[in-house]
């Protein structure tokens, strides 16, 4: 293990030094080593008793460590100067517009949408690559081998010549007027997409792009390629034998899976080969919520469950009564071996050699040469060579997050776990239960530091969720497995394997969304280092005291009641100690950041939802405390990402009755988002306008905007004007549904994101007359300076609430807005500095207004 160690810490310190401090360090390390070998082998001999005194082990192990020191420093350096080397680093730094040669190193992926103001990012694919042959735009080529990310966006088509399957055909395209073909841009994207997504390892291509220096120093990337549409990216060489293979199996139980419902069907490929292309961003925050992420990239566990069919228990490896595959087929020991080995190495060849999956090869590989050559067994001599071999063979994995949780994980499944699960066992817990928890509970504490300084939480749901998963992984391994071998041979047996397996993987997805919609799943943790060491502390302190504490049954089921009402928060309980939300709120508006979510009670665990915020987790637990369980209606006053992409916040765990949307299907990818997620769901999609009334228990409201006709038909001519003398918007907006709502004698204006043009054609409808001297304002448009002062005037409301986001770029809200709304005789509250808001009270110029800070 000291070697191990050593190699790992130097190759990590020396990856991003300069040449000079990485040859001194080698250097130093490597003469260090010698003169401790040169000693010891000259060492006088003596009485063994004499020869013990002075520890003659302590210099061959230091030896072992300056030497493997040594080792990982020059691997390191020449690893680090290989990126830094050639023209690209330089190209990369001037910005400069080249094209280039390619060999995708990796499989592509889609980046995680993200919401930027009103507007959700484009979603691009990255590839990691190796540049080839580089040329910039006088002519001139060079041959290099540089790694690089690859950025390509949605306009960008797909290379010329690709062949791979990645998914079903696209729609025939559409016949334009004289006989020409055109294609519809939205199918162009998904056809470039799906073809860049097809991709395989080794596959050549012809790009051009613009290089850019790499997003982080010390990365294993020397720079970034964002790709261009024209010329039009060409295949110059296809994938190679193995990886054709591969991604025709890999493609295969895809095909397998389509036909499964739900989560199984995107989550099968991902605990089989890793395949997490079809994980939603809402499923995958589920699993990162309850520490199962690693259920999603391939691991040690996938292996050995293969291995154990094929060998058996390893306790019984060497055996005259060992198990497995590999007997029943009069398979001797050697043999057993080697087929193993091949195993594992088509393994990493289909799962591709990601850091956990590197890990547990090399581990199995130590293994199995135990195995072949009769040796004595020891895994934690093994996992340690595995971290040596692959640190000294790859330095860029001794930065790598996986690699640590991996070895992480590994080390305490060694060392904690057993004893953990013996003293279970002595107090009269069942074996399997105990070795579960036992082995549950040491990764967790072993791992739980690191990963809070990858999300800047702890999970406090991780280890039962991990306990009853676990029990699910072996079999949706072993089917799911059966169906990616008998997919290219016969298809139907393999669609049979994968509905098999599909019952313990929504099992999984199950476990996991469970644990992430308790409100108490997790607290959020300083994401440092120094967070870290804290949190180490905290878990020794913990597992100290609960050594102690098992022996004192009453206490644990004391402190284990206590632990489930923090977690699971029953909202009386919850009312009871922290007075929120108060009973009897009629009107909610919850801090999701910079966007809008609004909440209308209306009856015991009912209410209407009024936008959605631009993530799903803030709404969700918005709305969970708020106890909301039934939603008859969720109004989305517009399409804009910072209103409308937390909605599966708001389906996630409820009943939605009904969603009602703008006139204005703008802008259009997510107007379209919002009919998927519905349709999905069976939801029906109504449109609001100007004048419709409706009453749900004790709300009552009326439509103000957008007038009934605010769009055309598609291709009718686009009306001059409004009604209301506005004429058509000009963007959503303008387009927002703004809604006049009375609750037990309240008057309650939302006004959307309505912008002067809007709301000086709002004043002159005939509705202008019931605006005066509301209640309660939400303030149009995040409290943005862009706001008519008559309206704000005829309004006068004694309350005003504004939704905007803690320090967000664009000032909101304006200090003009917040002054004319304090003139006019209102209290101005805001979500960025006084968090989610409720409001209670009879409302009436004589009655009660009840604001309570969540």
């Amino acid at each position: 293990m000291p070697p191990a160690l050593a190699a790992w810490g130097t190759a990590a310190l020396t990856l991003g030094t300069p040449a000079s401090w990485t040859v001194g360090i080698a250097v130093l390390c490597l003469v260090g080593g010698v003169v401790l070998l040169w000693t010891r082998r000259k060492e006088r001999p003596g009485p063994p008793a004499a020869r013990a005194g002075r520890y003659p082990w302590a210099r061959t192990t230091g030896a072992a460590v300056l030497l493997c020191a040594a080792a990982a420093a020059t691997s390191a350096g020449l690893h680090g100067a290989d990126v830094r080397r050639g023209p690209v680093p330089e190209l990369a730094r001037r910005t400069t517009t080249v094209t280039a040669e390619v060999e995708v190193s990796g499989d592509p992926w889609l980046s995680r949408p993200r919401v930027r103001g009103d507007h959700a990012a484009p979603v691009a694919v990255l590839v990691r690559a190796e540049v080839r042959r580089v040329a910039e735009r006088d002519g001139r080529s060079v041959r290099t081998r540089t790694p690089v990310l690859m950025v390509v966006d949605a306009k960008v088509p797909a290379p010329r010549g690709n062949t791979v399957p990645s998914g079903p055909p696209e729609p025939a395209d559409r016949a334009a007027p004289g006989g020409t073909t055109t294609t519809p841009p939205e199918r162009r994207t998904t056809a470039g997409r799906a073809g860049w997504l097809g991709l395989l390892p080794s596959t050549r291509l012809s790009v051009a792009g613009r290089l850019a220096p790499a997003l982080t120093d010390g990365d294993r990337t020397a720079a970034v390629l964002r790709v261009r549409a024209r010329p039009v990216p060409a295949i110059v060489a296809g994938p190679s034998g193995p990886q054709r293979l591969a991604g025709r199996l890999r493609a295969g139980l895809r095909e397998a899976t389509d036909g499964l419902r739900g989560d199984a069907r995107a989550l099968l490929p991902g605990l089989v080969v890793g395949d997490t292309s079809r994980i939603t961003p809402e499923l995958d925050d589920a699993f990162k919520e309850t520490d199962l992420a690693h259920t999603l990239a391939v691991s040690g566990s996938n292996l050995t469950v293969l291995l154990a069919l094929l060998v058996g228990p390893p306790g019984l490896a060497q055996l005259a009564e060992r198990r497995g595959l590999a007997p029943r087929l009069g398979l001797p020991l050697r043999a057993t071996a080697l087929t193993a080995g091949a195993l594992t190495l088509g393994f990493v060849v289909v799962c591709r050699p990601d850091p956990s999956v590197l890990r547990a090869a090399a581990c199995g590989a130590v293994a199995l040469l135990a195995l072949a050559t009769g040796r004595r067994r020891s895994l934690l001599p093994a996992l340690a060579t595995a971290v040596l071999l692959l640190v000294l063979y790859d330095p860029w994995l001794a930065r790598s997050y996986g690699f640590l949780l991996s070895v992480l994980a590994t080390g305490a499944l060694l060392l904690l776990a057993p004893g953990w699960s013996e003293a279970l066992r002595r107090r009269r817990m069942p074996a399997r239960l105990a070795e579960a928890l036992a082995a549950a509970a040491a990764a967790q504490a072993v791992c739980a530091p690191v990963v809070a300084v990858l999300s800047a939480r702890v999970s406090l749901v991780a280890v039962p969720c991990n306990l009853l998963a676990e029990f699910a992984v072996a079999p949706a391994t072993v089917l799911g497995f059966a169906a990616l071998a008998t997919a290219p041979v016969a298809m139907p047996v393999a669609k049979t394997l994968a509905w098999c397996a599909s019952w313990p993987a929504g099992w999984i997805a199950g476990v996991a969304r469970t644990g992430a919609a308790l409100p108490g799943a997790g607290v959020d943790w300083p994401g440092s280092w120094a967070g870290a060491l804290l949190l180490a502390v905290v878990t020794g302190a913990v597992v100290l005291a609960g050594r102690r504490l098992l022996r004192h049954p009453w206490w644990c089921g004391l402190l284990g009641l206590l632990l489930v009402l923090a977690v699971v928060r029953p909202a009386p309980l919850t009312r009871v100690l922290t007075g929120w939300p108060p009973p009897g709120w009629r009107f909610a508006m919850c801090d999701v950041g910079q966007g809008d979510a609004t909440v209308l009670a209306a009856g015991e665990a009912t209410a209407v939802v009024v936008d959605a915020g631009p993530d799903p987790a803030p709404v969700d637990h918005c709305l969970g405390q708020l106890g909301v369980t039934r939603v008859p209606l969720l109004v989305l006053t517009h399409f804009h990402a910072d209103h409308v992409t937390g909605l599966t916040g708001v389906l996630r765990g409820r009943s939605v009755a009904e969603i009602e949307t703008t006139t204005l299907p703008e802008p259009a990818e997510q107007a379209a988002s919002v009919k998927r997620a519905a349709a999905e769901r069976h939801i029906p999609v109504t449109r609001a306008a100007a004048g419709e009334e409706r009453r749900i228990g004790p709300l009552t409201w009326r439509v103000l905007w957008p007038p009934p006709d605010g769009r055309p038909p598609t291709g009718a001519p686009a009306p001059s004007t409004w009604p209301g003398a506005l004429a058509r918007p000009d963007g959503p907006n303008d387009a927002s549904i703004a809604l006049l709502v009375r609750t037990g004698g309240l008057r309650i204006l939302l006004l959307g994101d309505l912008e002067p043009p809007a709301q000086q054609a709002l004043l002159r409808s005939p509705a202008a007359g019931e605006l005066a001297r509301v209640d309660v304002l939400k303030v149009a448009h995040h409290g943005s300076a862009y706001q008519d002062p008559q309206l704000i005037r005829l309004v006068a409301p004694r309350v005003a609430l504004v939704s905007a986001g803690a320090e967000n770029p664009y000032g909101h809200p304006a200090p003009s807005t917040v002054a004319a709304l304090r003139a006019g005789g209102a209290t101005v509250l805001r979500t960025d500095r006084d968090g989610s808001l409720t409001v209670g009270g009879s409302g009436g110029p004589g009655g009660e207004l009840s604001v309570s800070r969540g």
